[in-house]
């Protein structure tokens, strides 16, 4: 959920969205999961999820930045290809994957588990770069006004180009590690995930609107929150069937609180 989320940060910052997250995890570890299974060494395994969902992400940039379809229409076709995309690769059945790829899941390193790992390594380097590289201040010029960020001189085509590709290759590294703790990959795998990105965002402060916000301590304290909700659910042995709903209410939340936040600085200005 936080790699996810990092990713959606990027795009809700340019004002955009990407409900293709979910699709673009399972699209993704279907095709490593099948080069896994036919005994691809384990660094080609994740190399062909990251650049999967890389391609993904472009394919998503295409259509919003050249054909000019709004992200959500265009972000929402792809989230049912890449669905799609994935139940035919997989012929609608889990794949089960080698112990090797599990080994990865349950590695250490100094001490650390290597998803922990994963996460945070993209939780600094995501604000490294959006706080201290000139494409990070370019993102929040075109969230906040992508007319002015063009008059400016500045690339947006090429920004809003950029933020897909992120997108598309975070949730898809999202799905890696995912794999690699499970060691299978379902046909149900990253369904509605893009929901909990869009929710972990959003609770973290990233606006709805664009152009505010951060990925530290903004997305990592919404994703722990959405993940704390899920998990509890779990623990308290709640009926499934009331999962979305209470998933629903938190992104509710999330938005009402989004919308209150901009109607504070609107009125102080």
């Amino acid at each position: 959920v936080g790699i996810g989320a990092t990713g959606m940060a990027f795009v809700r910052l340019t004002a955009g969205i990407d409900l293709s997250v979910g699709a673009v995890m399972f699209v993704s570890a279907a095709v490593a999961g099948k080069m896994a299974v036919a005994g691809a060494p384990v660094p080609a395994v994740f190399g062909a999820i990251l650049a999967m969902g890389a391609l993904c992400g472009a394919v998503n940039a295409f259509f919003v930045t050249t054909a000019g379809v709004k992200a959500f229409v265009a972000t929402l076709a792809t989230l049912y290809v890449g669905r799609g995309l994935g139940l035919w690769v997989t012929e609608t059945r889990a794949l089960n994957l080698p112990e090797t790829i599990l080994q990865v899941g349950s590695a250490r390193l100094l001490g650390a588990p290597v998803p922990a790992i994963a996460l945070g390594v993209v939780l600094v380097a995501a604000h490294v770069v959006l706080t201290r590289t000139p494409f990070g201040r370019h993102v929040y010029a075109v969230g906040h006004d992508a007319d002015a960020a063009r008059r400016a001189g500045l690339p947006a085509g090429r920004i809003l180009f950029a933020v897909y590709v992120t997108s598309g290759a975070l949730a898809a590294l999202g799905g890696a590690v995912a794999v690699a703790q499970l060691g299978a990959v379902s046909p149900s795998f990253g369904r509605e995930r893009e929901f909990a990105a869009v929710a972990a965002a959003v609770l973290g402060g990233v606006s709805l609107f664009g152009g505010r916000g951060s990925v530290l301590p903004g997305v990592l304290l919404g994703a722990l929150l959405v993940q704390t909700v899920e998990n509890g659910l779990v623990i308290v042995n709640a009926d499934p069937y009331l999962y979305p709903l209470v998933m629903a209410c938190v992104i509710f939340v999330a938005v009402l609180l989004d919308s209150a936040r901009g109607a504070r600085r609107r009125d102080a200005r």
